[in-house]
């Protein structure tokens, strides 16, 4: 009886269905992530869908629109910028899983000390990254901000010494700068370092100055409020910030990327 009881179970275990969870995110490192925890989900009998996005728009706009069930590839600023310049979106936070510090970047100097005055500084025209970049170059020493202004609400006119004169340029999109970078359109550069390393570049070697550890700008994974607790959605989480899956971050990219514990 025993027997035919196990057998019947082996059966019923191997005609269950998995459950398929699409993730959206942007290629590096996030599906690089995603492609490593693909196979510990497939085993909790969950089939992870990865679709690659190459911008920082549309991953929330197939979130809404319910082609993907949740998003990976935005930090909580970012989010709340888009959540402001979309009122129809409906999102929660499920949890924080890497931190991508953001990097000073020339192909002119290879140090702090070589910029010239009047240098041109490129960064992206994301508002959400802006405070972001003026934080960095104020710890790189390259200019003083008023003091008690939250990073995420720092802009421009917040800057109160600019030694050097740099002159700002804040037009472009992120996904380009890689390519300005290596067409040395200008002398400085703020990467962010998924798209850093998209371009080959390594944070750690390649950088002027780069953003440490205690970012305040985490990447996150963001759901359709109210779904936070379907159970596939959960064990995403769990498995993204798994100790295996931080093993895998700090032995993949050696300080580039860094897990969220």
């Amino acid at each position: 009886m025993k027997k035919y009881i196990l057998g019947f179970l082996l059966l019923l275990c191997n005609n269950i269905v998995a459950q398929e969870l699409i993730v959206g995110s942007t290629a590096v490192p996030h599906a690089e992530i995603l492609e490593f925890a693909k196979p510990i989900l497939e085993k909790k009998g969950i089939e992870l869908k990865i679709i690659v996005f190459n911008d920082y728009i549309l991953p929330n706009k197939a979130l809404y629109s319910k082609d993907i069930d949740v998003n990976f590839f935005q930090h909580t600023a970012y989010l709340n910028q888009q959540l402001k310049d979309n009122t129809e979106y409906k999102f929660a936070v499920l949890g924080a899983v890497h931190i991508e510090p953001m990097g000073l970047y020339s192909k002119r100097y290879k140090n702090i000390s070589l910029i010239q005055n009047g240098d041109t500084i490129l960064f992206s025209n994301s508002v959400a990254d802006r405070g972001r970049v003026l934080s960095l170059l104020a710890k790189a020493g390259l200019i003083t901000l008023k003091p008690n202004v939250p990073v995420v609400n720092l802009d421009i006119s917040d800057i109160v010494s600019n030694k050097k004169q740099l002159v700002f340029k804040n037009d472009v999109d992120p996904a380009m700068l890689p390519k300005a970078y290596l067409t040395d359109e200008v002398a400085l550069l703020v990467i962010n370092t998924n798209y850093a390393l998209e371009a080959n570049l390594n944070p750690i070697k390649d950088s002027l100055f780069l953003e440490d550890s205690k970012s305040d700008y985490s990447n996150i994974l963001v759901v359709r409020s109210g779904e936070e607790t379907r159970t596939e959605i959960k064990e995403l989480r769990a498995v993204l910030n798994s100790p295996e899956v931080q093993k895998f971050i700090e032995d993949k990219y050696q300080g580039a990327i860094v897990p969220v514990k």
